[in-house]
């Protein structure tokens, strides 16, 4: 199993957090973006950079990604795709998208684009808080209790 990480826009506690579960249990985590981005050094952290374009990470993120292995993005086409790769997402704010629950997203994300393309005001996310972070450190330990040892 290994953790991929849809990195542009992904707040960093929530790299901070994946780079110490990296590192405690020798889980692969790769983050993916159009850029080069810090990462601790460490043999169970890596960078990959893509070129910029639209969904460019993502498709790079889909084309990796393997039956078991993690995907932390706020993206929720990106989280259907995966999920359709027998994968997991998860949502930085301790959102996870299953097979069960991602048509429900989906058709939610599509609804509102659908509100905003006719022009309403929707209005953005909240801002991140501790709240989140903690509900995605909840998530992502669950996951890794059930994930087991990393190979």
């Amino acid at each position: 199993m290994q953790i991929w990480v849809d990195a542009d826009a992904c707040p960093g506690v929530i790299k901070d957090m994946l780079f110490r579960v990296a590192d405690r249990t020798g889980i692969m985590v790769t983050l993916v973006a159009n850029r080069a981005l810090r990462t601790p050094p460490s043999r169970h952290i890596r960078s990959v950079v893509v070129p910029a374009g639209f969904d460019v990470a993502d498709n790079e993120i889909v084309r990796l990604t393997q039956p078991g292995d993690l995907v932390i993005t706020a993206d929720i086409p990106l989280a259907a795709a995966v999920v359709e790769k027998d994968a997991t997402a998860l949502n930085p704010r301790g959102e996870l998208y299953t097979r069960a629950n991602i048509g429900q997203h989906l058709s939610m994300r599509n609804f509102m684009e659908e509100l905003r393309s006719s022009g309403m005001e929707t209005g953005g996310p909240a801002a991140f808080s501790a709240g989140d972070g903690r509900a995605f450190a909840r998530e992502l330990d669950r996951f890794v209790q059930r994930a087991g040892p990393a190979r």
